[in-house]
């Protein structure tokens, strides 16, 4: 068995005194594992940084098998990526997500979505927004997508700024004025009827992660027995701080 993929390093971890495991969300092949051969060695470790992209060849005997990875970079990204708190915190959070993913079910969308995340890491705060959108597509990708486009009490299209925490499904303003105490707030950046989504507050960033983390929580983590990655808060917290000082300074 053999194939060439295109791959981005979720994690790696020592096997024997020389080799590694190597574990890759591939663009056709979804999230899969290998060996790779003096993978414990300095001269690989650069390589297999989570977060840069690999052109990867996989072989085994059997499909069944774990088998061997042969891994070229393409875009070696973990070295930036590790200079900044919130991108370190970030490329964790995003790999544990990642994992919840069915192991060799392939994610093609999904994988497109985590590339564009790491190239856009520099700025904290445009970083917050790729995280959260990519929670939400992860929600959509294992079958607990929201409805964001549609009020689910008056089937209005427009000024949609709630999200009913029973259903998912977004509020008008209208609709959600009685109960907008209970309602979740969906910020400008995940509203498709806004017009002006460059606009946007800590604030909405911390309603985002509020939103996309209530129901991984409730419909993914939970019942597997998971809880958020403790990656998830420090990348929040980074955020916070850096964009804090950004002002202060």
């Amino acid at each position: 068995m053999e194939w060439t993929d295109d791959g981005i390093v979720l994690g790696v971890r020592r096997h024997g005194e020389s080799s590694a495991i190597v574990e890759l969300l591939t663009c056709g092949h979804g999230r899969h594992l290998g060996l790779v051969r003096g993978g414990a060695g300095s001269r690989m470790r650069p390589l297999l940084q989570p977060g840069n992209s690999v052109r990867a060849l996989w072989r085994a005997r059997l499909d069944e098998h774990l088998g061997t990875f042969a891994l070229e970079g393409t875009r070696m990204r973990a070295a930036n990526l590790l200079a900044a708190s919130h991108a370190t915190y970030g490329v964790t959070h995003l790999a544990s997500l990642a994992r919840l993913l069915p192991e060799r079910d392939p994610h093609d969308g999904i994988f497109a979505m985590l590339e564009r995340t790491l190239d856009d890491f520099d700025s904290a705060g445009e970083a917050a927004i790729h995280l959260i959108r990519f929670e939400l597509a992860m929600l959509t990708e294992l079958g607990f997508g929201l409805d964001l486009a549609t009020c689910a009490a008056s089937g209005v299209t427009t000024e949609l700024i709630y999200v009913s925490p029973k259903s998912g499904g977004a509020v008008s303003r209208q609709a959600g004025e009685p109960w907008r105490e209970k309602l979740l707030r969906l910020p400008p950046f995940l509203r498709e009827d806004d017009e002006e989504q460059s606009g946007w507050s800590d604030q909405d960033l911390l309603d985002g992660f509020e939103l996309t983390g209530r129901f991984l929580l409730r419909h993914v983590l939970e019942p597997r027995g998971q809880k958020h990655s403790d990656a998830r808060a420090g990348f929040i917290n980074a955020v916070v701080r850096k964009r804090a000082a950004a002002i202060s300074g």
